[in-house]
């Protein structure tokens, strides 16, 4: 099993996958077995996620896949709502504005686009531009102490 660390919420290395699961079936004898057709190892691979960042999104209840044992079962309707999980990290919002971002969303329209206004929007926009202003100004100064630390060091070695 290969074992790659990744933030919970990133997509920095590949996602590990768990031997021990189990094909996908329904937990619910009267639920067709196709509609929980995803394992955690399932959309680990295909998002680039760990399993540790699919099992924080549960604990956050973002994502409330159905049991079977041990075995964690996704839907098509979970696998929606994990890209827009991804989607809303990717535009800024914290997981809470993404919580809230979801549970205004009617299941059969999931699409982020779809449940902001354009007062979010605006302030969503505004919230990156102010630390995007921050990060440049960070690295602007990190750039000039990486110029002195190389004339210093440059003039002792001369």
């Amino acid at each position: 099993m290969e074992t790659t660390s990744v933030d919970v919420g990133g997509t920095l290395g590949p996602a590990t996958e768990a031997s021990a699961e189990e094909p996908a079936a329904s937990c619910h004898p009267d639920e067709a077995q196709s509609e929980y057709r995803f394992t955690i190892g399932d959309l680990a691979r295909e998002f680039g996620l760990s399993l540790r960042a699919l099992r924080f999104y549960e604990d956050r209840r973002l994502l409330q896949p159905r049991r079977r044992g041990t075995t964690r079962l996704y839907s098509d309707s979970d696998r929606s709502r994990l890209q827009l999980i991804l989607k809303g990290k990717q535009l800024g919002f914290t997981l809470a504005e993404i919580r809230e971002l979801l549970a205004a969303q009617v299941e059969e329209r999931l699409d982020l686009a779809l449940t902001l206004n354009p007062e979010q929007i605006t302030a969503q926009i505004d919230h990156l531009e102010r630390q995007r202003a921050e990060l440049d100004i960070a690295l602007s100064e990190l750039r000039a102490a990486q110029q002195r630390a190389k004339t210093v060091g440059s003039g002792l070695t001369a």
